[in-house]
């Protein structure tokens, strides 16, 4: 494992992955610069940077969609990762159909350092990546299944286990849906799943009330600096509230007792109506004092930037490895100070952070140790001269 509290990759390859039949970038300055037209492929560099954590990338695309049209139908994605102990290899990749049509590989093949792990949740012991798209902008005025999603994405990078314990949650509680629908369902089944879940959902609501608490610190601690305004947030939901007036314990059994006495209900509803799925993330504007969702769009973007840099000085304080930071098109619709805010506020973490944009302008003031890089229809090649 790099020991060092700020990783960077400083190589990149890409085979046969979106629209690059193969891509060698050297990247070993902290900031990275990719600036090109819409389409050229930025954000498929970034994707592929996604991918080197566990889960489906930031535009959790299904395997198939990520291999180039026109290639063997199979692709990779591999990355050298530099730190103070030295120099890691990560890789994955997709092996793509067979001649029938057979899926040859369920799950994509993860390796570290040239040894296969069994699946995708080792990336996070090894590489920290939290990242920031444009499909994001209006998370806080989007539905609430976007705010628990980004709720359940930064507890992820703060705790690598978190999402495996919403899969299985979210798994078992489509099983017991299921079982419901049967008139005389085995209810010794069904306490079993019920137990299950129980288990899962208080697991699930500690991790999201424990990164919101250590976000709320580091908000607090850097209210007066930045570009960017303070937030108010919170994790709302009927389980993070049981586990704030008893142990977890008792919330335990107190959510698989809720679950028994609502099964008539959740059979008449086709669906589980009480839990941690239900769960939202509550946001407003610190200086305005006002709900996230009633700010504009540019505020509700700021607060966004915010939020994301606070996180990432939450996950270096408490893993003691700086997360990588993809920010896609985060400079579009910043003016001038706060553009270079960023900046700064970057160079601060001395984190690594991978920024794009359609206009190289934008970057200016990025500062001399940054690269950049024009992205052309599939070909990259680095601006020696801003």
């Amino acid at each position: 494992m790099i020991s060092d509290s700020a990783p960077r990759l400083v190589r990149l390859t890409l085979t046969d992955f979106r629209n690059y039949a193969g891509l060698r970038l050297e990247t070993g300055a902290r900031l990275i610069v990719l600036a090109g037209a819409n389409g050229a492929g930025k954000t498929n560099i970034l994707e592929a940077v996604s991918l080197l954590a566990p889960g489906r990338g930031l535009r959790g695309a299904s395997f198939d969609e990520l291999a180039r049209q026109g290639g063997a139908g199979a692709w990779a994605v591999a990355a050298e990762i530099e730190g103070s102990s030295g120099t890691l290899r990560l890789g994955t990749g997709w092996t793509g159909q067979g001649e029938g049509g057979e899926n040859l590989s369920a799950s994509r093949i993860v390796l570290v350092d040239g040894h296969v792990q069994k699946g995708s949740g080792a990336l996070g012991q090894h590489l920290r990546i939290l990242w920031l798209t444009p499909a994001m902008d209006r998370v806080f005025a989007g539905p609430v299944s976007d705010r628990r999603k980004l709720l359940d994405r930064l507890a992820a990078v703060f705790d690598p286990e978190h999402g495996s314990r919403v899969n299985i949650f979210e798994k078992v509680m489509r099983e017991r849906n299921l079982l419901l629908e049967d008139p005389r369902p085995d209810s010794a089944w069904l306490a079993s799943l019920e137990a299950h879940m129980a288990e899962a959902a208080i697991a699930i609501a500690a991790a999201r009330l424990t990164v919101v608490e250590a976000l709320r610190r580091h908000i607090d601690e850097n209210r007066a600096d930045g570009a960017f305004p303070w937030a108010r947030i919170a994790a709302e939901g009927e389980i993070e509230a049981l586990l704030g007036l008893m142990p977890a314990v008792r919330a335990e059994d107190e959510y698989r007792r809720i679950l028994a006495d609502s099964r008539g209900l959740d059979r008449a509803a086709g669906r589980t109506l009480r839990g941690p799925h239900r769960s939202d993330l509550a946001v407003a504007h610190g200086p305005k004092d006002m709900p996230a969702d009633l700010c504009s769009t540019g505020e509700q973007k700021a607060l966004l930037i915010g939020l994301i840099l606070a996180h990432a000085r939450a996950v270096k304080e408490a893993s003691g490895m700086a997360p990588v930071l993809l920010l896609d098109e985060v400079a579009a619709h910043l003016d001038r100070a706060r553009r270079l805010g960023l900046f700064e506020a970057l160079a601060g973490l001395g984190c690594q952070a991978w920024m794009t944009g359609t206009d190289e302008s934008l970057f200016a003031g990025v500062g001399r140790n940054a690269a950049v890089f024009r992205v052309e229809a599939g070909t990259v090649e680095e601006v020696t001269e801003q």
